[in-house]
């Protein structure tokens, strides 16, 4: 094996075999100051190696690991941010209960999370998709109290659900390649001309919207982001829902037009977009908050994504993964900023407030930041019709969103005493926060095209402005959400169904009871069934 192919396949076994390591006391001891190691082969992947770049491992584990561009883009900033939250987690899970654990949970989730993106065969994404999926729900349930093992039982539930989905798109993909593990490019080339097209087109997106949390397939990261500790919350908002992203961009065939499948995608998208928006505005809690933010920007993935299936862009796939890497840096800065912010008080808690406002206005697409350079280019993808003025518009609605967000910091955070975060954790997030400042200008130019110059002419400025201003307008006059806060409980529609859930178990016996009664009156049906048909007839005929 190549020494290309080595340090791929060191970002699958060093985690891994640091998982297995917590087996041995000693190890055990010092796992928790070693997991910020764990990711940087993959981040040494994504910067050093060139697209292309390939291992396989022998038989008998048929394992085949590629590097392309997206995968590249999102590999990177998963694993920055895997290791400086791992960092994070050291300081911030210090002394708590479960920390082997802990520690093991973390490790397999990142195995999976980071080898999805850059396997390359059918049978090992699925296994490493499941690896992370049922990792994950360590890191939710972690804090073993009521709402973090409900949030565990929902999530597990969801991501069982979308794993057999993908189960039967895979073996529909596979079916009649002579190789019974195809790689993922070949199988997917073939999929214009299957028979069985629309529903693996189908249950691909199903499955994958679920990872991502389109609605209404949402409902698990509201409860689950909030329950998890803090690091692991940056981890599962910023990375885990990527795997639903490198899933779309896998598994459809953007070399071929699918305008219906790719309409219905950016139409669910934008719908997440808003409606992520809409959730997020009536939340109290800021961890809440950034949940349905997650929500909403990966509806804007998806825009992304449907835009390019929708008029066969090969172009799309990079550009959702430069999206996704300004979501992941961002979004995770943001859950570390929160526990920084209330970890400090007095005068160290201003800059950091200042700070997280510049990240998450970021979300907004606050000019000059990583947010205005994704969202210019990914603008020439969304047309200039009305998917690009509904993009606009989630900016504005991302603006309100942030702003609640900060109010909501602000407030709870007002009260703490005078106090320096760790070290610890304070260092982590300014890494994090750098890196999302400036890792999307170096990248900018390759994938949209365009000089960094135009990022701040005064089109592209203009472009970026009036949709925030257009938030600023709106939560200034509803009087920044106050009244909203609280009305809609965290998991919103499940919650709904829960409550209506008495009702429905008194159905049945309801219906049998209605069954009785009308048993005892057979022929008192027949003469009201003769007098519709009767009624019937005389308004039918003519006078």
């Amino acid at each position: 094996m190549s020494a290309a192919g080595l340090l791929l396949a060191a970002c699958l076994l060093v985690p891994l075999a640091m998982a297995a390591s917590n087996l041995s006391p000693r190890f055990r001891a010092r796992a928790p100051s070693l997991l910020w190691l764990a990711p940087v082969p993959a981040m040494l992947a994504a910067w050093l190696l060139p697209a292309g770049a390939s291992a396989s491992f022998p038989v008998p584990f048929r394992m085949t690991l590629a590097l392309d561009q997206p995968g590249a883009i999102l590999l990177g900033g998963a694993a920055l941010l895997w290791s400086a939250a791992g960092a994070f987690a050291a300081s911030y899970m210090r002394g708590k209960p479960g920390l082997t654990g802990f520690c093991v949970w973390w490790l397999l989730t990142l195995a999976g999370s980071l080898g999805v993106l850059i396997v390359a065969d059918i049978a090992s994404f699925y296994l490493l998709f499941t690896l992370a999926s049922l990792s994950a729900y360590g890191l939710v349930a972690h804090e073993q109290t009521a709402g973090a093992k409900r949030a565990g039982v929902v999530y597990m539930v969801l991501a069982l659900l979308g794993e057999a989905f993908l189960l039967f798109a895979f073996v529909m993909l596979a079916a009649g390649n002579p190789d019974p593990n195809p790689l993922i490019r070949d199988a997917v080339a073939n999929l214009p001309a299957s028979p069985m097209r629309d529903g693996i087109v189908a249950l691909v997106i199903l499955g994958f919207a679920l990872k991502m949390g389109l609605i209404p397939l949402h409902v698990w990261l509201p409860l689950a982001h909030p329950a998890a500790p803090m690091p692991a919350s940056a981890v599962l908002s910023g990375v885990l829902v990527k795997a639903g992203v490198i899933g779309l961009i896998r598994f459809l065939p953007f070399e071929t037009a699918l305008p219906a499948w790719g309409t219905l995608l950016a139409t669910a998208g934008i719908l997440t977009a808003y409606g992520g928006v809409a959730l997020g505005v009536a939340q109290r809690r800021p961890k809440t908050i950034l949940a349905y933010s997650t929500v909403s920007q990966m509806g804007l993935v998806a825009a992304i994504i449907g835009a390019g299936l929708a008029a066969g862009d090969p172009a799309a796939p990079g550009l959702a993964a430069y999206y996704g890497m300004h979501h992941t840096l961002v979004k995770g800065g943001l859950f570390l900023a929160v526990g920084v912010a209330f970890a400090s008080g007095g005068r160290r808690l201003r800059p950091v407030l200042l700070l997280t406002g510049l990240l998450a206005l970021s979300l907004a697409g606050l000019p000059l930041t990583s947010g205005a350079l994704a969202k210019l280019a990914v603008k020439p993808m969304l047309g200039y019709g009305a998917l690009s003025v509904a993009a606009s518009l989630a900016a504005a609605g991302s603006t309100m969103l942030m702003l609640h967000f900060l109010a909501v910091m602000a407030g709870e955070t007002a009260e703490n005493p005078e106090s320096r975060a760790p070290q610890g954790e304070a260092a982590p997030f300014l890494a994090v926060a750098a890196a999302s400042l400036v890792i999307p200008w170096w990248l900018y130019p390759a994938l949209s095209g365009d000089a960094l110059a135009s990022a701040w002419e005064i089109g592209s400025l203009w472009k970026l402005v009036w949709p925030m201003l257009l938030g600023l307008a709106v939560f200034a006059l509803t009087r920044r959400f106050e009244r909203l806060a609280g009305m809609v409980p965290e998991g919103d529609v499940l919650v709904l169904a829960e409550r209506q859930a008495p009702r429905f178990a008194r159905l049945p016996a309801a219906i049998e009871r209605l069954d009785g009664a009308l048993r005892l009156w057979p022929m008192a049906g027949l003469v009201l069934i003769g007098l519709v048909i009767l009624l019937g007839g005389r308004f039918l005929l003519p006078a």
